[in-house]
């Protein structure tokens, strides 16, 4: 399988330069040449198949030729290493929960799929060379690679993440493992400290001293694997024998872009909601047809706080660019922090269960397309554990949330941060 950059003026690469390189010469991302459809027999026995199974037919094709079946296999099987539990909370109404891993938030599979296949690459060459890793984070991507490249050999990270704009637990996990991690604190916000990113990836004076390679979810193995959860979600609500709708909480665009990559390859979708805070750039774009990204907004929902999303390029070249057609298949509303508590403390009062500020904006973008489509099955995401949003959590439900052991062990480490101010400060940072 090759990969060919979205901005057209690069060349075609195979997956191990897609990868080392994050993103195309021509600052495109790159794209599948093909998604070619499982066999049918895939989705209809889907329910006795093992996640692993599940992942390693979902992911051959765009692996296929350069990492062999035997070690596919084993780096799926160290990646999935935790559940995927489908929770009904409603009538029609269930959450996807994607934080029962190390960092408890749903970035952990993509992080960790892409750390190992850096690692399988460089432990087939003979002379290692080192890569550095840029990843900006407006929350919990941060921490899941940090976990996820921990000690990676030949592989350095530095994560830049907005000052004030993470939480404490958040900023904890990416601050405080150290080895071969480095955490860089912006004075500005997400879509700073992604220009950043974006821009060392073509200053020569960087990339002829370091090879430079991101961890966003625009590199291809950290958004790719995100397509398992749409996978393992079906597996679970199949039985329930309604039209599946997905509501994704979505800042970057790269979770909902990787669950229409599944439906892509067969997968039974009626729809799929990209519920957003108060940054909309997409709703106003599906009812619009202009996209004008702006300054992004802080919210309590910090990561979604995106003003110009990367993927939804990706999203576009899957309806080959035909709004009409996009608009067929997602739906896009916007909540503020007022409906996002609302929401919190009704699913709280409701059934008893706990959402953070993300599954609940989720949650809100379910209810209003089930408004109209009674019929389906709703599942939204909950994409991080809410212990990680206390401050905001706790007095809104009013209850103490236990804190798990994950969590527990970064609570008390010291801080390891450098604050930079602009660009020429993170270039000296990596020249350095």
């Amino acid at each position: 399988m090759n990969y060919y950059s979205l901005n057209g003026n690069a060349p075609e690469v195979g997956l191990e330069e897609a990868v080392v390189r994050g993103i195309a010469p021509d600052k495109g991302l790159y794209f599948p040449e093909e998604i070619k459809p499982l066999h049918a027999s895939f989705f209809e026995n889907i329910e006795s198949l093992s996640n692993n199974e599940i992942a390693f037919q979902a992911i051959h094709q765009f692996v296929d030729g350069v990492i062999p079946d035997a070690d596919l296999k084993d780096i799926i099987g160290d990646v999935l290493s935790f559940d995927f539990p489908v929770v009904e909370l409603e009538e029609n109404i269930a959450t996807l929960e994607l934080f029962h891993g190390p960092t408890m938030a749903f970035k952990d599979v993509g992080a960790r799929f892409m750390a190992r296949c850096l690692g399988y690459f460089s432990a087939q060459k003979e002379t290692k060379e080192p890569v550095t890793v840029l990843v900006a984070t407006s929350g919990d991507t941060g921490g899941a690679v940090a976990r996820g490249f921990l000690n990676v050999d030949g592989v350095d990270v530095v994560i830049l993440y907005p000052t004030g704009k993470v939480s404490d637990i958040q900023e904890k996990q990416l601050t405080t493992l150290g080895a071969n991690i480095k955490a860089l604190e912006v004075d500005g916000v997400f879509d700073d400290c992604q220009a950043m990113v974006k821009t060392a990836f073509l200053d020569e004076e960087i990339t002829s001293k370091r090879k430079l390679t991101s961890a966003n979810s625009i590199n291809i193995a950290r958004w790719l694997p995100q397509l398992f959860y749409f996978l393992f979600a079906y597996k679970q609500a199949k039985s329930k024998g309604k039209e599946l709708v997905f509501s994704v909480p979505s800042g970057n665009f790269g979770n909902i872009c990787a669950g229409m990559v599944a439906h892509k390859l067969g997968m039974p979708v009626r729809h799929f909601v990209a519920s957003v805070n108060q940054n909309d750039i997409v709703p106003e774009f599906l009812k619009t047809g202009v996209y004008k990204p702006k300054p992004s907004v802080a919210t309590i929902s910090n990561a979604m706080d995106v003003g110009d999303p990367s993927n939804f390029i990706r999203i576009q070249k899957l309806f080959n660019n035909d709004l009409e057609a996009l608009s067929r298949k997602l739906s896009s509303f916007s909540y503020n922090d007022e409906q996002t508590k609302e929401a919190m403390q009704h699913i709280y009062k409701a059934t008893g269960y706990i959402a953070d500020p993300h599954g609940a904006v989720g949650y809100l973008g379910l209810k209003n397309y089930l408004k109209d489509h009674p019929d389906a099955y709703g599942i939204f995401l909950e994409t991080a554990h809410p212990v990680k949003f206390l401050p905001v959590v706790n007095p809104v439900i009013d209850a103490e949330i236990a804190i798990p052991p994950q969590i527990e062990e970064v609570m008390h480490k010291e801080k390891h941060a450098t604050a930079i101010k602009n660009y020429e400060e993170f270039k000296s940072f990596l020249l350095g």
